[in-house]
């Protein structure tokens, strides 16, 4: 049996703010909200409909997460954020066009009460959207310290016990890691300089990681994980874990890919590409934003697949990605997946995946988890990289030399024993011997 660990009750309200109040987060807030009024349920959400497995099999106990684990509830939630439009939260969803005009309106006066602060924003990050809603500060630093005074502010203005802050803003420019963020140092001093390696979604995660708040990042750009950010959150004690959500096709590549490999069936080739319409298609309709994007879809499928391992079945596998933005589809993203397999004797076989879907839907759950998850790391002490969650990222966030693991089944095994091992309880392997004993 493992020693229950020493976890904070989750008292008072949770402030969650997010960079970024578009479509998905805005279907996030208005998700929670009509859930509290018992308007719909928050379907995807581990955190509230999921159940876990304790002990053996026979023992049949298999209690509601949320009871088993001390979690923030939806009702002590406040939400907030910034973003470079002006609309409130109930015009950014009307616009975003997601959820039903009926429903926005049962909670338009929650919702318009929620207004953004004005956003860090760099154009030279995001190309395609400009927007008036922005800080004019002189440095990168001053607006490091202005977010930090948001939070700071936030908190005290809605009596909140604790904040999280989870990144729901555009995908930004392909970037890579350089000098100035290997050292909390030189990152602070390329933030007095206005340094152009700096990014405004790292700005976000240095304010919050000093705020002591902790911070998901829900993008492929590169934010938090660089060694300057990850050395000050675990100097600070601060949970940290990205990145990009996990929602429409690289959902679907980790449900599939895990069980090609399972039955050792051999891939020639694996074609994607999206069509989508939102804020989202419209950032990546840029070539530098959409190489941030690749980046991030490409690399899933080696992880899983392990080539190197298996060079026989995988290792002169094409793989394929394209992003289309095509405006009428709105946030009714379209995914189409070709791949061609083979089996037995080498026979060649195909299998084409065609998903429909909201991509905000999806990823709506996503955030709420995400929240009350890295709450739960906070207040249980756990600092740093927050690799167990990686269940909810498409790039997931590990210790440096260490490879993700991106199989969605060996992810949601370690998201549960994780939960276990919190609170105490045996941890499971599924290897099931001893039910076939003899006495």
């Amino acid at each position: 049996m493992n020693t229950k660990k020493s976890i904070k009750e989750p008292n008072g309200k949770l402030g969650i703010l997010t960079p970024g109040m578009g479509a998905v987060s805005t279907t996030f807030m208005a998700g929670v909200i009509a859930a509290n009024k018992g308007l719909g349920m928050p379907i995807g959400s581990i955190s509230q409909m999921g159940k876990i497995r304790l002990g053996k099999r026979t023992d049949n106990n298999n209690p509601n997460v949320k009871d088993f684990v001390p979690l923030a509830s939806l009702e002590d939630m406040v939400f907030g954020g910034w973003d470079i439009y002006n609309d409130n939260v109930y015009e950014s969803a009307l616009n975003a066009g997601v959820l039903e005009k009926d429903l926005l309106n049962n909670i338009k006066d929650e919702l318009s009460e929620i207004k953004p602060m004005p956003a860090v924003f760099d154009h030279k990050f995001v190309k395609n959207i400009n927007g008036d809603n922005v800080k004019k500060e002189k440095t990168k630093m001053d607006s490091a310290k202005a977010l930090m005074a948001d939070i700071s502010n936030f908190k005290e203005k809605n009596n909140c016990d604790r904040l999280v802050v989870v990144w729901c803003a555009s995908t930004e420019v392909y970037t890579q890691i350089s000098e100035v963020h290997l050292s909390i140092e030189k990152f602070e001093k390329a933030l007095e300089e206005n340094h152009p390696a700096i990014a405004p979604s790292m700005i976000y995660a240095y304010a919050a990681i000093k705020s002591g708040v902790p911070f998901a990042n829900g993008a492929p750009n590169l934010t938090v994980d660089t060694p300057a950010l990850i050395d000050l959150a675990n100097k600070l004690n601060v949970p940290i874990a990205g990145k990009d959500f996990k929602t429409g096709q690289t959902l679907m590549k980790t449900i599939l890919g895990p069980g090609l490999k399972t039955r050792l069936l051999g891939i020639d080739g694996w074609f994607s590409t999206n069509i989508l319409g939102n804020r989202d298609g419209e950032v990546l309709d840029d070539v530098d934003s959409f190489k941030t994007k690749e980046v991030s879809k490409l690399s899933v499928l080696d992880s899983v697949l392990e080539p190197d391992k298996y060079p026989e079945l995988y290792k002169d596998m094409y793989h394929k990605v394209r992003i289309n933005y095509y405006p009428p589809k709105g946030d009714d993203k379209e995914s189409w997946d070709n791949i061609d397999i083979f089996g037995w004797l080498g026979y060649k076989m195909q299998i084409k995946v065609n998903f429909l879907c909201k991509d905000s839907i999806l990823a709506a759950p996503v955030v709420l988890d995400l929240a009350i998850f890295m709450d739960l790391a906070n207040r249980a002490g756990m600092k740093g990289i927050q690799e167990w969650l990686s269940f909810y990222f498409k790039s997931p966030q590990t210790k440096e030399g260490l490879e993700p693991i991106h199989d969605i089944f060996l992810q949601k095994i370690k998201f549960e024993n994780t939960l276990r091992h919190l609170m105490g309880e045996e941890l499971i392997n599924y290897l099931g011997l001893d039910y076939y004993q003899e006495d």
